[in-house]
This record gives structure tokens, C-alpha cells and sequence, in this order.
């Protein structure tokens, strides 16, 4: 609701900026361009995401992405040791992971809520230790294949939009490493009161 209030401020400032200035053709030109533009940027970001949620489909219809799980359990089970026994909430963030690192928010998103779900069945009304370590991880994923912001490169011209991996590898794993770490951290300080 707040930001329809905002959006709404921010365009009837523009009219009345526009008004005062006389430069309100332009306003509207610049708002109908912005508009068009917008669209164009959605139609190319969505074949680019139709192509790699595809891709997630094969790999997890040909057991590829099963395997990478697996790579995954011995690590998320020392992340989350509460959960490692926990078999559906371990594959749900097996498979959140997986798809993070794949750079596909939009696939990880369901089995981040699955994962969420299940640690919340342990502790219902509570935030755990854990739960907040997901949200962390989550929200810092690291990311090997960035398909959301190479389509958005993309489809804004860009003829080589992989070539930020080396940026986006290292960023990411600064952050993830920088949120567990202030997780593990604030855990600590909350259990020391």
C-alpha cells in the first residue's frame, strides 16, 4: 500500500514539475519511452529465464541435479546440523541451493519456503538459529551462472553478458561468507543474554 502512495507521489510530482517548467510533452514522451522500454526488458529477460528454468527441468528430469544435491548435503548439513537428519528439508535445500547457484531465484524461491516450512514445524511462532541462517544464505546465494542479471545485461545491449563471473563469483561468495558468519555472530550474542 505504502508504495502505491509512493508511486503515486512520484508521478504527480513529475505533472506538476512538468507543468511549472513547461516541459510537460516531455514528461509524457519520457513516460510512454520508459514504459516501452520496460516492456521490451521483460520480453527479453523472459526468454533468457525460459531457457535456464528449461535447463534446471533437464538436469533435474536426467538426475543431474540429484547428484548436485548430493555434493551439497555433507556441506548444508554442517550449515544447518539441527535439519541433517531431516530428509525433506534437507532435499528442499538441496535443491534451493542448487538452483541459486545456478542463478534462478525465481526456481529457488518454492523450495526455500518448502526448507522454511519444515524448520518451522520444529519450532512454530519462533524464529530459529536455523531459519534465520537460511533467510541469510538465501538472501547471499551464491550464484556460479547469474541468469537473471546477464538477461537483464542482455536485454539492454550488452554483446558479452557473462563477462561479470569473476565480480559476481567473488561478490557473492564475500557476501554468503559475510552473512554466516554475522549469523553465527549475532547467535552468540542473543544466547550470551
Amino acid at each position: 500500500m505504502a508504495m502505491s502512495w509512493l508511486w503515486l507521489a512520484m508521478i504527480g510530482l513529475s505533472l506538476v514539475f512538468g507543468l511549472c517548467n513547461g516541459t510537460l510533452e516531455a514528461v509524457s514522451a519520457a513516460a510512454g519511452e520508459g514504459a516501452q522500454s520496460a516492456v521490451e526488458l521483460c520480453f527479453s529477460m523472459a526468454g533468457t529465464l525460459c531457457l535456464w528454468s528449461g535447463v534446471m527441468e533437464v538436469l533435474r528430469a536426467c538426475g543431474a541435479l540429484e547428484g548436485l544435491s548430493r555434493l551439497l548435503r555433507p556441506v548444508l548439513g554442517a550449515l544447518f546440523p539441527a535439519f541433517r537428519r531431516d530428509r525433506p528439508v534437507m532435499e528442499a535445500l538441496s535443491a534451493n541451493v542448487s538452483a541459486n547457484l545456478l542463478g534462478l531465484g525465481n526456481a529457488a524461491t518454492p523450495m526455500g519456503i518448502q526448507a522454511a516450512r519444515g524448520m518451522v514445524e520444529r519450532s512454530p511462532g519462533v524464529a530459529s538459529d536455523e531459519l534465520c541462517l537460511l533467510v541469510v544464505c538465501n538472501t547471499a546465494s551464491i550464484q556460479l551462472i547469474p541468469t537473471t542479471v546477464a538477461a537483464v545485461r542482455a536485454g539492454a545491449g550488452c554483446q558479452s553478458p557473462f563477462d561479470i563471473l569473476p565480480a559476481v563469483w567473488l561478490a557473492s561468495v564475500c557476501s554468503v561468507t559475510a552473512g554466516i558468519g554475522a549469523a553465527r555472530l549475532f547467535r552468540h550474542l542473543w544466547r550470551g543474554r
